[in-house]
């Protein structure tokens, strides 16, 4: 990590790399002062693959709509075993979606360790820094626990402690979650701490609890934070086009990672979009999801692309457009946005029998893709819950692993899996730890039915 953090050059804007940097330099040195200490929080936030911020790879979109109900796939890989749920621990998917977070689990840790209780750093260098660190953290465990359920909890970087890591049940590692994100809280500022959005602020560890705590059926919880973030004033919707919601510097990020490795932009785009005029997707988008959207929805006509071969029109995910890194205007990977805020208000609203405010919240998302009110009875809880999901559908595609995590979290997967595909059961929720970390380390037990 420490060698990686000074040579990495893809956060722009965050801190400016000397030229010739040395290939090696010891802990003492990372952390001898805030100047050396930054590169290593750089690398934290670096979009590469493998090697700084753990999703650059665009795995959790694909594996994840793949299981929902959102893109089907023409090829018989080791992608399609998330499709058809026949996952082995094999699988080279489950091997980056587990290897990669903890890599970069590593690499907080280390800056974690690094800056607490340094003489040589300010006590508000540390509390920023230790407060940004805890909410890639929590980011971290959150998607970990969602897509493989208990994991190992590591907070040390300490090898022997780490080696032979049972599971923590699902409740500890949301426990830790909720713990990062509460201290992040009291130690983070509204204002962002560098140019742009990648280095989280006060209320980006709001935003992450507002989705913990609805998660967690907290409705109450789940609704203060997300009116505070929405109340905030730092935020807008992107109305027109809503191609730009997902650009640099939209001002409905409230986490967003600059995407400039050198080959291409968001590792989504490269993924999704056909290679060549009239090639065939690699992901099509499912008919289930391609009739959920109504008639005039600007984010069917935005954010969703078609190609035609022989007289067949294909759709893939189009909320990404710029495979190479030189297209403009410059794109990030949205991690946290504001429409995401309004959707869990709207929720917890719904759950709080706060049905009024819950389809008022609804609307305003409705309106903004060009669409008119919902038509929801707002006297049926019911009614306005699936108004809520329906829209998060829509809304929230092909982004985070958002449709997998809510048909799981909502126990309605089995119901509207079944009735689009075959294969899908209660063991499917979870993926199968992979087999080299259980022959590693023999303290891990495999999910049921791997």
């Amino acid at each position: 990590m420490l060698i990686a953090a000074v040579s990495l050059t893809s956060c722009k804007k965050l801190i400016t790399i000397p030229s010739n940097p040395p290939s090696s330099v010891t802990q003492q040195q990372q952390f001898a002062d805030s100047a050396t200490a930054i590169t290593a929080v750089a690398g934290v936030y670096a979009y590469n693959i493998g090697n700084g911020f753990a999703y650059s790879d665009g795995q959790l979109t694909t594996a994840c709509g793949l299981s929902a109900d959102e893109l089907s796939y023409n090829y018989t890989d080791d992608a399609m075993q998330f499709y058809s749920y026949n996952l082995t621990p094999l699988n080279s998917g489950i091997i980056t979606l587990w290897g990669y977070p903890y890599r970069s689990i590593y690499q907080v840790n280390a800056v974690l360790n690094g800056i607490t209780g340094n003489a040589n750093l300010s006590t508000a260098f540390q509390q920023q820094i230790t407060g940004e660190m805890e909410v890639v953290r929590a980011l971290y465990y959150f998607n970990m626990v969602n897509l493989f359920g208990g994991v190992p909890l590591v907070t040390s970087i300490s090898y022997k402690e780490t080696q032979r890591l049972p599971r923590s049940t699902a409740a500890a590692i949301y426990s830790q979650v909720m713990a990062d994100l509460t201290d992040a809280r009291g130690k983070l500022t509204a204002s962002y701490p560098s140019a742009g959005r990648a280095r989280p602020n006060l209320y980006t560890a709001i935003a992450l609890l507002a989705k913990v705590n609805l998660y967690q059926n907290n409705w109450q919880s789940a609704y203060n934070e997300a009116d505070s973030v929405i109340r905030s004033g730092l935020y807008n919707l992107t109305n027109t086009p809503l191609t730009g919601v997902f650009l640099e510097g939209s001002q409905e990020a409230i986490w967003q990672i600059p995407a400039n490795q050198g080959f291409y932009g968001v590792s989504d785009a490269q993924r999704f979009i056909p290679y060549s005029p009239g090639a065939i997707p690699n992901y099509i988008l499912a008919t289930s999801l391609l009739t959920a959207f109504e008639t005039g929805d600007k984010r069917l006509q935005d954010w969703v692309g078609a190609t035609t071969l022989n007289g067949t029109t294909m759709y893939y995910p189009y909320k990404y457009k710029n495979v190479s890194a030189s297209s403009t205007p410059t794109e990030d990977q949205m991690i946290l946005r504001l429409a995401e805020m309004y959707l869990i208000r709207a929720e917890a609203a719904a759950h709080l029998n706060r049905l009024t405010e819950a389809l008022a919240d609804v609307n305003i998302i409705r309106t903004r893709a060009g669409l008119a009110a919902s038509t929801a009875d707002p006297a049926s809880q019911t009614a306005v819950l699936n108004a809520v999901m329906h829209e998060r559908q829509v809304e929230l595609f092909c982004e985070w692993a958002n449709r997998w995590y809510d048909l799981k979290r909502t126990g309605t997967a089995q119901t509207v899996l079944s009735a689009v595909k075959t294969g899908f059961s209660a063991n499917a929720a979870l993926y199968p730890i992979p087999q080299a970390q259980i022959q590693l380390n023999n303290q891990l037990i495999q999910n049921p039915g791997y």
